[in-house]
C-alpha cells in the first residue's frame, strides 16, 4: 500500500510539472510573437519627430536632435551639438560616448540606397574631433558614421568609424576646403562611403559587405567631443533607393 502511495504522489508531482511547463511554453509563445511584432529590426533608442526636407524625411531623434537642428525652406540644417557631445565605443572603454545628437529618416535595406549632402563643420582652434556626421544606424552597438572632422593636428580629415559592439577609427584623406560633399550608398551588397569638392568627382574611402538588417536608418549628426559646442551645416541633403553604379569611382 506504501509504494502504491509514493507511486501516486510522485506521478501527481510529474504531471503538475508537466503542467506548468506546458503552461510556461504557452504564455511565452502568445507573448513573444506580440512583441517580435513590436520590435524593429533596426531598434533607436531615441524620440519620434518630423522634419521634412525637400529630399529626405527625418521621423526620429537621438539625444534631443530635433531641438538642434534648425531647417530653413531650403532645405538648408543649422545643427548644433552642445559640449563633449560624441558616438564612439571604445575598444579601451575610456572615451566611451554616445550622447551627440542624431537625426535619422527610415530605410529599406532589401533596396539600394544614397545618401548624399553638402557639409560644412565648424573648425575651430581648440574644436579638436569637431565633425559633420553621416550614419547609417541600427543601435548603439551597430553604426556606421562617416565624418569630416578636425584631428589631433588641426587638419581637416575624412573620418570613417564603424562600430560592430566596439569602434573602430579610420583617418582618410586631408582635405583644405572647408566645406565638401558626402555620400553613403548601397546596392543591398555592399556598402561605400566617398567625398567629393564638386559633386562630380568622387574619391572612395571605404567599402565594405552589407551585412546590415532589413531595416536601418540613415541620417545626420554633428559631434564636439572636446570643445564647448559646435555646429554643423547641412544643404542639398538627400535619400533615395538608388545606389552609384561604379562603386569604385562613386558615380
Amino acid at each position: 500500500m506504501k509504494s502504491n502511495f509514493y507511486f501516486f504522489c510522485i506521478l501527481s508531482v510529474l504531471t503538475l510539472l508537466l503542467a506548468c511547463g506546458n503552461n510556461n511554453q504557452k504564455e511565452v509563445s502568445e507573448v513573444t510573437p506580440k512583441n517580435n511584432k513590436k520590435v524593429d529590426s533596426a531598434f533607436v533608442n531615441g524620440t519620434l519627430c518630423d522634419i521634412k526636407l525637400p529630399n529626405i524625411h527625418f521621423t526620429k531623434s537621438i539625444n534631443g536632435a530635433d531641438t538642434l537642428a534648425k531647417a530653413d525652406a531650403n532645405g538648408k540644417v543649422i545643427f548644433r551639438a552642445g559640449e563633449k557631445k560624441d558616438y564612439f565605443s571604445d575598444p579601451n572603454g575610456e572615451l566611451s560616448n554616445n550622447t551627440a545628437p542624431i537625426l535619422l529618416s527610415k530605410v529599406d535595406n532589401t533596396k539600394p540606397f544614397t545618401l548624399i549632402s553638402k557639409v560644412t563643420p565648424e573648425f575651430t582652434e581648440k574644436g579638436l574631433y569637431n565633425a559633420g556626421v553621416l550614419y547609417i544606424y541600427v543601435n548603439d552597438n551597430f553604426y556606421q558614421k562617416f565624418c569630416f572632422e578636425q584631428d589631433e593636428r588641426g587638419n581637416h580629415r575624412v573620418v570613417t568609424v564603424r562600430t560592430i559592439g566596439t569602434s573602430d577609427d579610420n583617418n582618410h584623406d586631408v582635405v583644405k576646403n572647408p566645406t565638401i560633399y558626402m555620400k553613403i550608398s548601397s546596392d543591398t551588397r555592399t556598402v561605400a562611403s566617398y567625398y567629393s569638392l564638386d559633386k562630380k568627382n568622387w574619391q572612395m574611402v571605404r567599402l565594405y559587405k552589407n551585412n546590415y538588417p532589413k531595416t536601418i536608418w540613415m541620417g545626420i549628426s554633428t559631434q564636439c567631443p572636446v570643445e564647448k559646442g559646435a555646429q554643423s551645416i547641412f544643404e542639398e541633403v538627400s535619400l533615395n533607393q538608388k545606389s552609384v553604379t561604379d562603386f569604385r569611382m562613386g558615380n
